[in-house]
């Protein structure tokens, strides 16, 4: 465990660069198929070598975008920003062209680090004059322009003059560093004002937090635009962790196993799809039985200190790659089935809880502590609370730490909303227990308040659904009828499933089956919770780039 206690981005940079100096930082894989290694002494010189470039390009103090999937140009691009030369503006590769230009628009960015795929949509953006950009940079290589590798051999070519201008530019740990655009469209985003302090202390706080080993192998799935994506980069790299890229999610199986990936921050989409093709397996061979008798027998030992799980579940980890150890879900609630699965099978699978406004985790689980549905404590640095609990004890999760944003960039009235008395308002209703744990119970501009006062907290039906192995995905939501509201479920069915299970039926005939499971549910539950209606689909819902469900379209196509 890392116990150092970092103050900026660059401090990070250089122990790494000293304490794992000749250890593979990245596996990259080249188009032949071959293999790259980096160690991590030069992924810090080659920040080093582009800051030097961009620096006698004249670009100090400037505003500057990174575009593009999760690849080692990126992270050496937004480091070489970050380090002192300027701020750098991570955006969604997903956004369309407007929404690309909005951003640049909103965020006054000059210059831009983009891959080859985009060269059409950046010179049409540069040409049109409607944002303050004025430079492209290729993370690919083309004759036409400044590139990744050409800035980058004009660093080294300078530092092996002498100039060590960039290492000497002074940090500002407190100064704005990073603007950066929450999910949704740029719309309704907000920019949000992320400083090397509130990084490198999330960092810290994690490494007090989660176990991980320099001899631990991380694939990077989440987008390194989405903080936890970034962030959680820099947490694996600061205990010495190789990172490595996925090429796809059809490849996700064979780059495990490829790589021996032992570690990595995910949504839970991933892990649960992997869990549900896991325990399909399991059923048509007919051991589902000896599975679940396995499990317990497991259990049972752990009790007295025996851990045999990943013996008995050989073949399960080897499905998974054959090093998985460690898990972190984030994001949204993962199913509680999944998570309990998976620490059985043992590979330790753990929640955690933040907002790109809180760089981003507040809270997690750890080794030490998982308590089921919750999603753990706060990290060491950080202090939380329930404001205003009702009688169940719920009110709004507020938070307290060296993590939280400087505010929304160019949006005072919005920042005042969230950042009152040095506490941040996240928006999210929750609760604690006697223990000091979390639990999540929704949004709080999505809880349904019916005519007799009662609160139903979506999330938590929709958590009850997603267990249904016919669900895809589904929403929970309040419909005006006379002078109340109807609990109304939509639910996106999967069908190759269906199609598996109960061969060619309509879908009136699937609907009348849903509801049977509906009705199930709705017995375990009070009164005022009972859905009552039931819309069904096959087409997937109209999500953001992160794959969150965008709840009001949605609801907004629906009428009784």
């Amino acid at each position: 465990m890392n116990n150092k206690e970092y103050n900026n981005m660059r401090e990070i940079i250089n122990d790494i660069a000293i304490t794992y100096a000749d250890k593979n930082a990245f596996i990259l894989k080249n188009p032949d198929k071959s293999y790259r290694n980096i160690t991590f002494k030069e992924f810090a010189d080659d920040i080093r070598s582009l800051g030097t470039a961009l620096l006698k390009k004249g670009y100090k103090g400037k505003k500057i975008a990174v575009i593009g999937k999760n690849r080692y140009e990126w992270a050496v691009s937004y480091y070489a920003v970050v380090n002192g030369l300027g701020v750098v503006v991570p955006l969604d590769k997903g956004l369309p062209e407007q929404e690309i230009e909005n951003s640049l628009a909103l965020s006054g960015a000059e210059i831009i680090f983009f891959e080859e795929k985009n060269l059409d949509v950046m010179k049409r953006i540069l040409e049109k004059k409607t944002t303050n950009l004025k430079t492209l940079i290729c993370m690919d290589d083309i004759e036409e322009m400044d590139t990744f590798n050409k800035l980058l051999e004009i660093g080294k070519n300078e530092i092996k003059k002498g100039n060590n201008k960039y290492s000497k530019l002074k940090i500002d740990n407190n100064k704005t560093s990073i603007i950066l655009f929450t999910s949704g469209t740029t719309s309704i985003a907000k920019a949000v004002e992320l400083s090397h302090r509130n990084i490198a202390s999330n960092v810290s706080g994690l490494n007090k937090r989660e176990l991980v080993y320099d001899t631990d192998v991380d694939m990077a799935f989440l987008p390194f635009h989405h903080t936890l994506g970034c962030t959680g980069l820099l947490f694996f790299l600061s205990n010495g962790a190789t990172t490595v890229f996925c090429d796809g999610l059809r490849y996700i199986a064979q780059n495990l196993k490829e790589y021996q990936v032992s570690v990595f921050f995910c949504v839970p989409l991933i892990i649960e799809s992997m869990h549900k093709k896991i325990m399909n397996t399991i059923e048509q061979q007919g051991k589902m039985k000896k599975v679940r008798f396995a499990q317990k027998l497991s259990k049972f030992l752990l009790k007295f200190g025996i851990d045999i799980r990943r013996k008995l579940f050989k073949e399960i980890i080897d499905n998974l790659g054959g090093a998985m150890r460690f898990v972190v879900s984030g994001a949204a609630a993962i199913d509680k089935q999944v998570a309990l699965d998976f620490n059985s099978f043992g590979i330790l699978t753990v929640q955690g809880y933040g907002l790109t406004e809180t760089s981003p985790v507040l809270c997690a689980e750890n080794w030490e502590f998982i308590r089921t549905n919750s999603i753990g404590k706060p990290l060491p640095n950080v202090n939380m609370k329930i404001d205003n609990p009702n009688e169940e004890g719920i009110g709004e999760i507020i938070a307290k730490g060296p993590n939280i944003m400087k505010g929304y960039y160019n949006n005072k009235e919005a920042t005042k909303e969230v950042l009152k008395k040095g506490w941040f308002h996240t928006g999210d209703l929750g609760r604690m227990d006697k223990d000091g744990y979390f639990y999540v119970c929704g949004r709080k501009k999505n809880v349904i308040v019916l005519k007799n006062g009662k609160n139903v907290y979506p999330e938590e039906l929709e958590i009850l659904l997603s267990q249904l192995p016919y669900v895809a995905e589904n929403i929970v939501f309040g419909i005006p009828k006379d002078d109340d509201l109807v609990l109304t479920t939509k639910i996106v069915y999967n069908e190759d499933y269906v199609k598996e299970k109960y061969g060619e039926i309509s879908e009136e005939e699937l609907k009348d089956k849903i509801w049977l499971d509906i009705k199930e549910i709705n017995s375990t539950l009070s009164n005022y919770k009972h859905i009552k209606h039931l819309v069904i689909s096959s087409e997937p819902m109209i999500k953001t780039t992160t794959n969150k469900i965008k709840r009001k379209d949605e609801i907004e196509k629906i009428k009784l």
